[in-house]
């Protein structure tokens, strides 16, 4: 992992920000894409495209790697944990949530990332401000849900768990990536890989549930969605988050976490008309609490900061 004391200039923020914006549009995208496509078809279409510019930018920079079988298998396995399956509960939860509440719930991924670490490997263990956090973290999702949610099993609290499993899906993700890096591919090959082996499961589904030729003609507005999620939320996105990656390393890279949900809930707001209840707003605080312990930064600086003279 990157040094997180590595000093970041204007220009890492700004690439920060912007990819904050991007990625916190993906929910409205989705909701718009949704008005006029099923879901599959959503997470179909937008694999699709995004495996066709990724591809574009591998063959026109010259980066297309040597293919292995152990380098095949490794990228498709992550094209099912980092896209096929989180891409697909997101996109059902928002049939359901709003987008910025479907937002917050993701924003549980870094802590399902340290649980899934402490499992899976010897050396990321989980320690005492990690369990605060991890604690944290739990009760803000309990408070989002509510009691009353919890007491009536309906299809919207399968939405609220869908959008929670999508962050275990990409903590499952963060923790096998490792097997990535130390195959050595690079990290937008990866991401092109992990977009074909994920439209190659998602694509035969949404025909087969879908039955996209059984429907109404999509509209200007969910094409429109679809397009920018596709676009935008997808290639685009990815080549920023790598070249902040590059930057900044992987902690600094990382603080878009604490910056997507609000980035969602803001446009959400106002161009969607959602409101944000005070429960919400509350759950929404200890999420944000706990992403602010386990990232350490912020506890760190308090204490630097107590004990100057």
């Amino acid at each position: 992992m990157a040094n997180p004391n590595v000093k970041m200039a204007s220009a890492d923020w700004l690439w920060i920000a912007l990819l904050s914006v991007i990625w916190g549009g993906s929910f409205i995208f989705i909701k718009l894409a949704l008005t006029g496509f099923q879901p599959l078809s959503v997470v179909a279409i937008r694999l699709g495209i995004g495996t066709m510019l990724m591809g574009t930018w591998l063959v026109a920079s010259g980066r297309i790697p040597h293919l292995t079988r152990d380098r095949v298998l490794a990228v498709a396995m992550m094209g099912f944990l980092n896209n096929a399956a989180p891409f697909i509960l997101l996109t059902w939860a928002q049939t359901e949530l709003t987008a910025g509440l479907a937002s917050i719930f993701n924003a549980m991924t870094p802590l399902f990332t340290i649980l899934v670490a402490h499992l899976w490997t010897s050396d990321d263990r989980i320690t005492p401000s990690r369990l605060f956090a991890l604690v944290t973290g739990f009760a803000g999702v309990v408070i989002l849900m509510g009691g009353e949610s919890l007491s009536d099993l309906g299809s919207s609290l399968w939405a609220q768990i869908a959008a929670l499993s999508s962050g275990i899906f990409y903590a499952l993700a963060g923790v096998y990536g490792r097997r990535i890096s130390h195959l050595g591919i690079a990290p937008d090959a990866a991401a092109a890989g992990q977009f074909i082996a994920a439209f190659v499961l998602v694509a035969p589904l949404a025909l087969v549930i879908d039955r996209p030729w059984t429907l109404a003609a999509p509209g200007a507005v969910a094409w429109g969605g679809i397009l920018a999620l596709a676009i935008l939320s997808t290639a685009i996105a990815y080549l920023i988050f790598f070249k902040i990656l590059a930057r900044s390393g992987a902690t600094n890279a990382a603080l878009v976490t604490f910056l997507v949900p609000i980035s969602a809930i803001l446009m959400a707001v106002t161009f969607l008309d959602e409101i944000l209840t005070v429960p919400q707003l509350a759950g929404m605080a200890l999420i944000f609490a706990g992403l602010a312990v386990a990232d350490g930064r912020l506890a760190g600086r308090l204490l630097r900061s107590k004990l100057r003279p």
